[in-house]
């Protein structure tokens, strides 16, 4: 097994055959949790086979861990099993809120950055790790539209929820790119504020054009390769903190596992440079 993860990939059932049989020094794959919870099945035994020699990523997007109530004692269950059972070397979440009252909402919802919302996600932070009995890394969100009620800028709420967690970020720069382009704020300086010790993984995607607002409002697709100005922050980023395990995320417009392949060869040799850089210091 791969001992050392560098750039992953996100797993697709039409790439299984290439990825089991891919030997590529440091790759890893990342799968969302809530396609697993199954009690079998071919998707199981799909996991079951690439995790015998490679590491493994779950990174959740249905815990809800912004709502203002206590996250769900049955998804915590499932997602428990699925850690006991393929040991991941990172379990990962949103930032975001897509459950209430019992109503779910198939999207990841944002929410004011208030002091009491600080408390409400720390306490559901401290129930998602003391109930998998490991430490989690949140994502910061991309965001789209400014929103009222704000007391804490993005960087400085995250920074606060790691330092009252334990947690760790996982930060995602087309992220950070999409939401400074669509609210108007400096990307390097959003980069540069966060804590280094505390990222634990870095996720690389592509964005697309509103259709009918054009660049004004970028999406946060997954459907398109990584943009050059994604490049160049994380090339960035890599230089100030040292290399982090790096996703290459894919989720619509598909290409073939060479194509991906491609992008995440790129993250590896950044990564894989950095590393000869630091030991020779």
């Amino acid at each position: 097994m791969t001992r050392d993860p560098s750039a992953g990939l996100g797993l697709k059932p039409q790439h299984f055959a290439e990825a089991l049989a891919d030997r590529s020094e440091g790759l890893w794959f990342e799968v969302h949790p809530e396609n697993y919870m199954v009690a079998g099945g071919p998707r199981l035994a799909w996991l079951a086979a690439i995790r015998q020699d490679k590491p493994l990523s779950l990174h959740g997007f249905g815990m809800s861990l912004a709502a203002d109530e206590p996250i769900d004692p049955d998804h915590l269950t499932a997602l428990k099993r699925l850690v006991d059972r393929f040991e991941p070397f990172v379990v990962s979440e949103h930032l975001a809120w897509s459950r209430r009252r019992g109503v779910y909402h198939p999207d990841l919802l944002p929410f004011p950055r208030t002091r009491t919302a600080l408390q409400a996600v720390s306490e559901n932070v401290d129930r998602l790790q003391t109930g998998l009995g490991r430490q989690v890394l949140i994502e910061n969100p991309a965001g789209y539209m400014a929103l009222k009620g704000h007391e804490l800028e993005e960087v400085e709420f995250l920074a606060a929820l790691v330092a009252v967690t334990g947690c760790g970020l996982l930060l995602d720069v087309n992220n950070v790119q999409v939401s400074a382009n669509n609210l108007g704020f400096d990307p390097v300086t959003y980069l540069d504020a966060v804590p280094a010790e505390a990222i634990g993984e870095i996720h690389l995607a592509g964005y697309a054009p509103d259709p009918s607002l054009g660049a004004t409002l970028l999406i946060d697709t997954h459907g398109a390769p990584i943009a050059p100005a994604v490049w160049t922050l994380y090339e960035r980023l890599i230089a100030r903190i040292g290399p982090r395990p790096t996703l290459i995320e894919r989720d619509e417009n598909i290409p073939t596992y060479v194509e991906l392949m491609g992008e995440r060869s790129r993250a590896h040799q950044i990564l894989t440079r950095h590393q000869a850089l630091a030991a020779h210091v």
